[in-house]
C-alpha cells in the first residue's frame, strides 16, 4: 500500500502581527503625508474642544518624516517581535493599540494641565513602543539590549528609563519637538500592564523572567 501526502497549502502573506503593523504603519504614514495634518495628527486643542477624536488612533500610524518612521519601525521590529511571542497575537494587538491611545490621552491631559504644547500636533508610534518597553521592564528586566549608538548591551530595566531621560534631555537642550509626555504615558501603561500580568500569572512571568536573565 502506498501512502500519498496531500500538498500543504501555504498561506499567502503569512507574516507576524509585528510585520503587519510595520507594513500598515508605513503605508498609512505615506498616505497621511499628502493630507492636511489636522486630518490625522493629535492636536490637544482640538481634542479638548471635542473635535478630531479619531486622531487618538490615526496619530499612532502617522509619522513626521522618513527618519522618524524608520527609527520607530526598526524599534517595533525588535521589541514588538519579542512582546508578540510573550503575549500572543490577540493580546499583543490590543495592548499595542490601547497603549498608543493612552499615550495620546496622557499627552493631551498634560498639555491641558500645564498649558504646554496644547496647540502642537503630535504623531508617531513612540507612545505605544514605550508601552512595549515598559512591559519588558517588568517581564524581562535583565534582558540585555542595545540603546541607540551605545555599543555596550544594557539591561532592560536600566536601558528604558535611560532612553526616556536621554530623549527628554535632547528635546530640552536641542529644542527638538519630541513627545516626551506621550512616551511617559506609554511607559506608565506598559509598567502597569506588566505588574498586572505578574500578579495574575506569577508562575508564567517568573519563568519568562528567568529565561531572559
Amino acid at each position: 500500500m502506498r501512502v500519498y501526502e496531500l500538498p500543504v497549502k501555504k498561506k499567502i502573506f503569512n507574516f507576524s502581527l509585528t510585520i503587519w503593523l510595520i507594513i500598515v504603519t508605513s503605508i498609512l504614514s505615506i498616505v497621511f503625508f499628502f493630507l492636511p495634518i489636522e486630518y490625522y495628527a493629535l492636536h490637544p486643542l482640538s481634542i479638548l474642544s471635542g473635535k478630531s477624536l479619531w486622531t487618538f488612533i490615526t496619530s499612532v500610524f502617522a509619522h513626521s518624516g522618513f527618519f522618524h518612521l524608520v527609527v520607530n519601525m526598526f524599534s517595533l521590529f525588535f521589541v514588538g517581535s519579542l512582546v508578540e511571542k510573550l503575549l500572543g497575537k490577540k493580546r499583543y494587538f490590543w495592548f499595542y493599540l490601547i497603549s498608543g491611545v493612552f499615550a495620546g490621552v496622557f499627552f493631551t491631559l498634560i498639555a491641558y494641565l500645564f498649558n504646554a504644547g496644547i496647540d502642537a500636533y503630535a504623531v508617531g508610534a513612540s507612545g505605544a513602543l514605550f508601552a512595549l518597553v515598559g512591559l519588558l521592564i517588568i517581564l524581562t528586566p535583565n534582558l540585555k539590549v542595545y540603546v541607540m549608538f551605545i555599543p555596550i548591551p544594557i539591561k532592560m530595566k536600566y536601558a528604558a528609563p535611560g532612553l526616556l531621560a536621554l530623549l527628554w534631555l535632547i528635546s530640552i537642550l536641542g529644542d527638538v519637538p519630541i513627545g516626551n509626555f506621550a512616551h511617559l504615558g506609554g511607559l506608565i501603561i506598559g509598567l502597569a500592564y506588566g505588574f498586572y500580568l505578574r500578579k495574575r500569572y506569577p508562575k508564567k512571568t517568573k519563568y519568562i523572567s528567568r529565561q531572559f536573565s
